[in-house]
């Protein structure tokens, strides 16, 4: 299996906030020297807070802070035990008062985190399963990875998809016996909430069905002793049913809280619950100023802060929804989100806010979908109806500008996020007159020859002809998943200068070819039954076939920018017109961050690729001026496992293959195709073959072992590489090899090496060696280019699936 580099999702996590932060809307220090909840100093400036999550404002509660200073004075600031010998004095009360407000067993946990890491272990057991809501929080789905080296199923659904969640149910009722379901009760970005009046149903339906439920966002602003959202709709909580709620936010103090509604679960987790068996217990302050707020909870004190919260946020519902505003969801809850879908529009939304003096927060990946960005405000009984009018007055002002500087409109944003369209003016935005000028077409007939391979000709294996032969071999296939579309864009100035040219092309793509080959291999194994599984129409820059630079971008030129943005709203009307679900930017410079950051704003997620691999330069003499050029490592291994086997190899460049021939290379090629998971292709028709061998810009190489050295006793045809020829390049663009005697006989190699003496044979300048195995080809002087795709989809979906896949089972 070939070994490649490859994303680990992280990576594009880091670089998503990092470019946040350098738009200085996230990874930023409060000021001042004193809070009061109304107001929060950022940057030198004092702005209403709109970013709490301390719906009820207890944190600044005076009777929290006394208990708090109290308890230091008389217990110290920490009791430096675990709780599993003992706890100190108000502990217990603690715990009593809770049990009070949920009438159930409750365990008290340093934080939602850890009471998540310590119970989903500890409820579910071997012969279970866990299913998760694709936004289930992520100290959820982190926790749930712990299971998956017992061999417990975690598996996903779309969010709040309770005809997904059914048929997952149905395939797993037979083989375990208890089925988790793990959700939110109220999701902490765009404030929906848990779907219980369908879920609770379900449970009826399937006595194997248990909900994991964390509420810490529905906490002390609803429900009966403020118990939080799904207790204000359940009224009580059922035996399969386990509650999260939490101390800090609305509670304001400190720690979690695990409700259960089984007590054999209860003492299952209270006698061992993983790191609440072994970590350090809350300190002093934070146990009695929470002992102090479930005092607040269990008079009618509570429900005072609750009607004056919900008072509050209805009156912002009501200003908003007398605006254009594309609130995301509307309820009771304190959180809002107001879509901006692009980043670029969000972050401009975001400090134009902040300028004009208000706190809140952008919403990036991977809290919401790459293209459903937006931001979230919150109200708390901090803010006051006056400053919650000013807010909805500036969001009104700002986001129309918003949207026009960054050249989105409304109906943009609310079809990303299935919203209905407005039919007023101010749906579209008004656009000072292009300067560019956009040339589309449809085949590269329509095209300049001579202009297109001045631009991209020689960076790879798709040149015009390259091209014209590619459009006729990917069209009128018998199966349609090898039909493709190509679409060619040029983007010139006034004077007719090309600033941008690049192909995309419209096809079927396995989900996971990027991924990791653990997670190939895995989901091949699903596909030996559905071969439909995780694959997807997809418009690419570039295409399966081809590798190299696919982007001719002049950034000496004043508008590139201008140009790249104009790209992408061409490929955002192109998505649509084919109905793609995922827009793949394929084999960028992976060291141009200003590229990257250009398209994060555009909504685009950055992948890593495998590299590529060029040797720049073949003005060798002979084979031994060419072995001198390697580095002594590199010489010995050319020698060690190419020279010394060539031997035994009859080795012929082919302009044309017989029938017979190019049957068994196209046997070999399948063999290559079905065990390359490290860039997890479409297998490409026998056709394809066929019209390489009748075209002159085409070439095969066939390697035969001779007969004494075959199982079946004669010459045997066991690697054959396919490669086109443009002016000055050679580009390795498939092999085919016979896994019986590739380690022996060393035939990956074998065919490196010939190719890249085809190519100087040839008098090209450069030789394309393709991704993958780039160590490998390193050792013949390749040039290694690290390279990114960027992505951009409607659906997270299927990148989360992926993404869980990629831990090891």
């Amino acid at each position: 299996m070939a070994k490649s580099r490859h994303n680990h999702m992280l990576d594009t996590i880091g670089s998503i906030i990092l470019n946040a932060k350098k738009e200085k809307l996230l990874h930023l220090y409060a000021e001042g020297e004193y809070f009061d909840g109304r107001h929060i100093q950022v940057q030198g400036k004092h702005l209403f807070h709109f970013g709490t999550t301390g719906y009820l404002g207890l944190e600044q509660d005076q009777r929290l802070k006394d208990a708090a200073i109290d308890a230091i004075q008389r217990y110290g600031t920490q009791f430096p035990l675990s709780k599993t010998y003992i706890s100190f004095p108000i502990y217990k009360e603690l715990e009593e008062s809770l049990r009070q407000i949920y009438q159930r067993p409750i365990v008290v946990t340093k934080n939602s985190t850890l009471a998540h890491i310590g119970v989903i272990p500890t409820i579910v057991r071997d012969e279970d399963a866990l299913i998760l809501d694709q936004q289930v929080h992520a100290s959820v789905q982190n926790a749930s990875q712990l299971l998956k080296p017992r061999g417990i199923p975690v598996q996903l659904v779309k969010h709040s998809d309770i005809g997904m969640l059914e048929d997952t149910i149905k395939s797993l009722r037979d083989k375990h016996q208890k089925i988790w379901y793990a959700a939110d009760g109220v999701y902490s970005m765009y404030g929906d909430v848990v779907p219980l009046h369908e879920l609770l149903p379900l449970m009826e339906k399937y006595p194997q069905l248990h909900l994991y439920i964390d509420d810490v966002h529905g906490m002390s602003w609803a429900g009966r002793n403020g118990a939080g959202y799904v207790m204000s709709q359940l009224g009580e909580l059922r035996e399969r049913i386990i509650l999260v709620g939490t101390l800090s936010k609305s509670f304001g103090a400190s720690g979690s809280v695990v409700a259960f509604g089984d007590e054999d679960l209860y003492e299952a987790f209270r006698i061992f619950g993983g790191p609440q068996t072994f970590s350090a217990q809350l300190e002093p302050s934070s146990v009695a100023a929470a002992l102090a707020s479930a005092k607040i909870h269990l008079s009618d004190e509570i429900y005072e802060l609750q009607r004056d919260l919900a008072e509050k946020v209805a009156y912002c519902n009501e200003l908003i929804r007398a605006t254009d505003l594309p609130l995301i969801q509307e309820n009771v809850c304190p959180v809002h989100f107001i879509g901006g879908a692009l980043p670029a529009v969000s972050y401009n939304f975001a400090r134009r806010l902040m300028d004009d003096g208000f706190y809140i927060n952008v919403a990036t990946f991977p809290a919401v979908p790459v293209k459903n960005t937006g931001i979230r405000f919150t109200i708390s009984r901090h803010n006051q109806k006056e400053d919650i009018r000013q807010l909805v007055e500036a969001m009104t002002h700002h986001y129309p500008i918003a949207l026009q500087e960054e050249g989105y409109s409304m109906n943009q944003v609310r079809k990303a996020f299935r919203l209905a369209p407005l039919k007023a003016a101010s749906a579209t935005p008004q656009t000072p007159a292009p300067t560019l000028r956009v040339q589309l077409a449809s085949s590269i007939n329509e095209i300049e020859p001579a202009e297109w391979n001045a631009l991209l000709g020689e960076r790879g294996a798709f040149d015009w002809n390259a091209l014209a032969f590619y459009e006729q071999a990917f069209s009128k296939q018998p199966n349609p998943h090898h039909n493709w579309k190509f679409i060619y864009l040029l983007i010139r100035d006034n004077t007719q200068k090309v600033v941008l040219a690049t192909f995309f092309t419209v096809a079927w793509w396995k989900d996971d070819m990027l991924a990791p080959a653990a997670v190939s291999e895995q989901v091949e194994k699903i596909r030996a039954e559905n071969p439909d599984y995780l694959v997807s129409q997809v418009l690419s820059m570039g295409s399966l076939i081809t590798d190299g630079e696919h982007l001719y971008l002049d950034k000496r030129h004043p508008q590139y920018k201008e140009a790249l943005k104009t790209m992408n709203q061409e490929i955002e009307q192109l998505r649509q017109q084919y109905n793609c679900s995922t827009v793949a930017l394929r084999d960028l410079d992976a060291e141009d961050e200003e590229l990257n950051t250009v398209l994060h704003a555009q909504g685009y997620l950055q992948v890593d690729m495998p590299e590529g691999t060029v040797v720049e330069s073949l003005d060798w003499q002979d084979q031994e001026d060419y072995l001198q050029r390697l580095s002594t490592k590199s010489r010995s291994h050319v020698k060690k496992d190419v020279l010394k086997y060539k031997k035994y190899y009859k080795i012929e460049v082919k302009s044309q293959l017989t029938d017979e021939e190019l049957t068994s290379a196209y046997d070999l090629y399948k063999n290559v195709s079905a065990h390359n998971y490290a860039l997890n292709n479409v297998e490409f028709p026998l056709s394809l073959f066929q019209d390489m061998n009748q075209s002159p810009h085409w070439e095969a190489i066939t390697f035969r072992l001779k007969g004494e050295h075959t199982l079946e006793g004669r010459d045997m045809l066991i690697g054959v590489s396919f490669s086109y020829k443009t002016s000055e390049g050679y580009c390795g663009v498939l092999l085919g090899m016979d896994y019986r005697y590739s380690k022996e006989y060393k035939v990956y190699k074998q065919i490196l090496f010939e190719n890249i003496m085809r190519a100087q044979a040839l008098g090209k300048k450069r030789i394309y060696l393709g991704l993958t195995s780039a160590q490998e080809k390193r050792k013949y002087g390749a040039t290694l280019k690290p390279r990114l795709a960027y992505l951009q989809t409607q659906d997270n979906y299927k990148l989360e699936l992926i993404e869980s896949l990629a831990t090891v089972q």
